[in-house]
């Protein structure tokens, strides 16, 4: 699992994520390994990607959120609403987070 975001990296990335439109959406079927590969190949390209609940979805958010994060080895940046940002870096290392130590 990818180590637990601090408190300045989950604001870092709602700040990067805020401009950014879903790219997943999790609707009636629920995760399946279908919608598992999509993350997994967006997360790869991109490392912070937007997911969105849609209307017949029967998972609550944070249980959608928590399956998606541990399936994908990711961490869950911020739930607001019916949209989650998922984070995880990607070997090309597109964003750097802030250290625990930096100002």
């Amino acid at each position: 699992m990818t180590a637990k975001l601090t408190g300045k990296q989950c604001r870092y990335l709602r700040g990067l994520g805020h401009h950014l439109q879903p790219v997943v959406m999790i609707g009636k079927d629920g995760i399946s390994s279908n919608l598992t590969n999509a993350v997994e190949e967006a997360l790869e390209k991109h490392e912070l990607i937007k997911l969105r609940l849609q209307e017949g979805c029967m998972l609550e958010r944070r249980e959608a959120a928590d399956l998606l994060a541990a399936g994908c080895n990711a961490a869950v940046a911020q739930i607001l609403g019916n949209t989650i940002l998922l984070y995880r870096p990607s070997e090309e290392n597109l964003i750097t987070l802030p250290t625990a130590a930096g100002n």
